[in-house]
Order: structure tokens, then C-alpha cells, then sequence
């Protein structure tokens, strides 16, 4: 018996770089970054370093003819969507690759890497003035700070500086200019992409960590798979301002999730593909639990605004990352029933205030709303649990998840604990259900309306400002 094959479809994109043996730069993150933006990924190694998180302890730049024989067995074969360039080590590949580019008929991104993250060189010194021609043929350069400063001459110190780094890029001849500002000692992040129309700036949070190994790799691979995708052969402003968007935004997520792996960790290269591998059973515990509450009939934790469980994926950062119950739980003749099904998007306040949570601790994962009262107030002293809070002018203001009832105060607990067992969530939460409390305690730091909370390996309550309600969450 023989099946009958269901091909799926790609485009190819191709990356043309050196080969990082630790597998957090280079190529490796070029194809593994490819893949998670769906596309086909293909390479053309130009050089192997022996390098892990810590550095480059040597590198061997393969011979011109050798990289040629892989350009001409990837363009006889495949119908390549986008290229992008990194690691190129001399002047002799540089032009060998120029040659080549004349020809491409398809967006190119040249990354002009010199330095590795680790400050070791990857560019041989005599070989920066070869990269004025590749520049004239491509559609984006994405330089950090210092790259761009040996490029044009100009040392960005700031968003002006970036826009005149790019603006000289323009006049080598490419179409647009993406100058990093990961290198710069700066709060938030502005990279700063200059177009032959306009220039955007792009603004994003810094993560607090030294894992950036692979972060200019991922994010010139990411774009390259977005032009690819989007099947442009010239694409216009707007197109590559999408492509640069989507890309920040993915390299920011893996930078935060980044990889505990090696000395100095690395990014972490499929995150967005794993964030959405993982919205299944993410969807499962919530039914679960929400068909444990109403077979429990906890019924008289229901607040007037109805009851709902969100719950994240590992790696969320967005409301529609989080899976609620839409139309919440709301209370029958002598019981409790959720409205709808479970679906990703279906709550925004829970999901803002889980959201918020995770800034503090990304383990927590899980969250329900319930019925804050004197009686609950009480039941906090039931378990030893540490408690925070925050200042409630501050919690967000919409709620779309329905509002009105009430004027109690409101709370949320963090269960603790690595990975715990789910059917063990399910027995506590059955137990504390039953118990009439959802075990918090008040073990909190006041000053006034305004305290504050901390992490834990063990449950933590945090209050909200939903009328008449608390929340409950867990660590998964």
C-alpha cells in the first residue's frame, strides 16, 4: 500500500554566510530563523569558525572556487525569493558574491558583518572597501552602530546620527538602510530604517541580558524570509517596513525567551513558532480546569461580572497570545456554565493583567477571576502564601471582559513551583475551590493605596481593580 504525497509549498531563500559551530550564529541561524518564518532555507557556507557563546577561537574561509560551486548548485536547482548575505571574511568573497548579486532577481539584504558579539573579527581588515559595490545591489543593509560607522564614516551615537549613517548607505546605492541600535547605550532599543521616501524609526523595550549571540543574524535572516514571502522581486516602502516590523518584533521575543544554553545563552531562534506549537494544550488546561470548576459548583466565587480563565503560552506577549473563555463563566439557577469555548483573543483585561504579571515573572502562565469578599479575605490566612500588590490607578482602565458589580476589593494568586504535574493543579484547585477560598493570604507591603509584590516559588496574590472580583493565577 503507498500513500499518495502532499507537497507543501515554500519559497526558498538563501543565505550566503559563515558557519558558527556553537549554532547560535551564522548560518545555523539563518536556516533555523528561515524556517520559523516559513520559507525553504538554503546556504552557501563562504567560511567554518570554531566558535561558541563565549567567542571565535579560529575561523577557516573556505576557497573562492569551493563557494562558487555552492552558488551555482542552488541557483541551477532552486527559484530563490530572497537572499541575504553575512558573514563574506575577505574582499575576494565580497567580489565573488557582487558578481553574483548583478544577477539576482530577488530582494537582497546584505548584513555587513565585521565583528562577532564576542568583539572577535570576522572581516579581514583590507576587505571593508570591497563592500561598497555589494551595497549598490541591495535592496537593505543592516548594520549595528559600529558596523555603520566604518561603513560611512558617521559613529551613531544617537537616532540623527543612525538617519545620516543611512542616508550615506543610500547614496552607495542601495534602496534602504536599517541601522541597529542594540549596540548603543540606550534604554529602549530605536533602530532606525532610512528608505529613498521616508525614514521610521522603530522603538522597542531592551531586554536586560548579555544573550544576544545570533540577534543581527536572526534579524536579517527574518527579513529576508518576509520579502520571500511577500514575492516582490522590488519591494516598495511600505513592504519593507512590514518585513522590518514583523522581524524587531520576532527578535525582541527571542531575545527575552533567548536559549539557557552555553556560557552566555543565545537567541532563541524558532520562538514564534514554538509560541504557536504551544497554544493547544495551552487551550486543553484551560477547558480542563474550567470543567473542574463547574463540576465542582464553585458557584459562590463567581462575581457579579462573571468568571473567566486565561491562560498563556510559554513564550506570550500579546492579548491575542492568551486563551480565555469567551463570554466568561457566569452563574446558572444553582450553578455555573461558561457562555462559549475557549479561544486565543477572547479576553483583553485578563489578559492585559496577565501579561503585566509576566513582566515580573515570566512563569506565570495561568489566571481565573473569582468573587473577593470578607469571606475570601479571610480564607487568606488559610495557607502560608506570599502576597503583592500594586498601585491600582495604575491598572488598565478597559475591560471588555464586562465590568459593573461590586465594590470589593480584588486580588490575584500565582501558584509556584516548576512545572507542576496538571492533574495536581487541578486537585488544588478543586480543594481551594471547595474550601471557599481560593487560598489567598495577606501577607502584603502596604504604604497606603500602593504596595508592592515580589516572586516566589510558591503561590502570590495581586490585587486588581475589577469590581468585586479576584484572580487567581499559576505557574505551569
Amino acid at each position: 500500500m503507498s500513500r499518495h504525497a502532499s507537497p507543501v509549498t515554500e519559497p526558498v531563500t538563501l543565505t550566503i554566510a559563515g558557519s558558527d559551530s556553537g549554532g547560535g550564529a551564522g548560518i545555523q541561524a539563518d536556516l533555523k530563523t528561515m524556517a520559523a518564518c516559513g520559507t525553504f532555507g538554503t546556504s552557501v557556507v563562504t567560511a567554518v569558525t570554531a566558535q561558541n557563546t563565549r567567542g571565535v577561537e579560529s575561523s577557516f574561509v573556505l576557497p573562492a572556487t569551493e563557494i562558487e560551486n555552492q552558488l551555482q548548485a542552488v541557483r541551477s536547482d532552486f527559484d530563490v525569493a530572497a537572499v541575504k548575505t553575512g558573514m563574506l571574511a575577505t574582499a575576494e568573497v565580497i567580489e565573488l558574491v557582487t558578481d553574483y548579486a548583478r544577477s539576482f532577481d530577488c530582494p537582497l539584504v546584505v548584513d555587513p558583518v565585521m565583528v562577532a558579539a564576542s568583539g572577535d573579527r570576522l572581516l579581514a581588515e583590507a576587505a571593508t572597501e570591497a563592500y561598497e559595490d555589494l551595497i549598490a545591489h541591495a535592496t537593505l543593509v543592516t548594520p549595528n552602530a559600529d558596523e555603520a560607522a566604518v561603513l560611512t564614516g558617521v559613529d551613531p551615537e544617537n537616532e540623527r546620527d543612525a538617519r545620516e549613517a543611512g542616508e550615506r548607505l543610500l547614496e552607495l546605492g542601495c534602496e534602504a538602510a536599517l541601522v541597529t541600535g542594540g549596540h548603543l547605550p540606550t534604554d529602549d532599543v530605536r533602530d532606525v530604517l532610512v528608505t529613498g521616501e521616508r525614514t521610521h524609526t522603530l522603538s522597542h523595550p531592551r531586554i536586560d541580558t548579555a544573550a544576544t549571540h545570533g540577534s543581527g543574524c536572526t534579524l536579517s535572516s527574518a527579513i529576508t524570509a518576509r520579502l520571500g514571502t511577500a514575492g516582490s522581486s522590488d519591494p516598495d516602502d511600505a513592504a519593507l517596513l512590514t518585513a522590518v516590523e514583523a522581524s524587531t518584533a520576532l527578535l525582541e521575543r527571542a531575545i527575552r525567551y533567548h536559549h539557557d544554553a552555553g556560557n552566555a545563552g543565545a537567541v532563541h531562534h524558532t520562538v514564534a513558532l514554538r509560541e504557536r506549537a504551544a497554544r493547544q494544550p495551552v487551550q486543553e488546561e484551560i477547558e480542563a480546569l474550567v470543567g473542574s470548576l463547574t463540576e465542582q459548583n464553585v458557584r459562590s466565587l463567581v462575581p457579579e461580572v462573571g468568571m473567566n480563565v486565561v491562560g498563556a503560552t510559554p513564550y506570550a506577549e500579546t492579548t491575542g497570545e492568551i486563551a480565555a473563555v469567551e463570554g466568561r463563566i457566569t452563574k446558572t439557577i444553582d450553578g455555573m456554565e461558561p457562555n462559549r469555548g475557549v479561544r486565543f483573543g477572547a479576553s483583553s483585561h485578563m489578559a492585559r493583567f496577565l501579561l503585566s504579571l509576566r513582566e515580573h515573572d515570566p512563569d506565570v502562565r495561568f489566571g481565573v477571576n473569582c468573587r473577593f469578599g470578607d469571606d475570601t479575605d479571610d480564607a487568606l490566612d488559610a495557607l502560608p502564601w506570599p502576597v503583592g500588590e500594586y498601585d491600582r490607578s495604575k491598572e488598565p482602565t478597559a475591560d471588555v471582559d464586562g465590568g459593573g458589580g461590586g465594590a470589593s476589593t480584588t486580588a490575584a494568586v500565582v501558584g509556584g513551583g516548576q512545572r507542576a504535574d496538571r492533574e495536581a493543579h487541578r486537585t488544588r484547585s478543586r480543594d481551594a475551590a471547595r474550601d471557599g477560598h481560593h487560598a489567598l493570604r495577606r501577607n502584603v507591603m502596604k504604604r497606603g493605596n500602593r504596595a508592592t509584590w515580589w516572586g516566589a516559588p510558591s503561590p502570590v496574590c495581586y490585587p486588581t481593580t475589577v469590581p468585586g472580583t479576584s484572580a487567581v493565577g499559576m505557574r505551569a
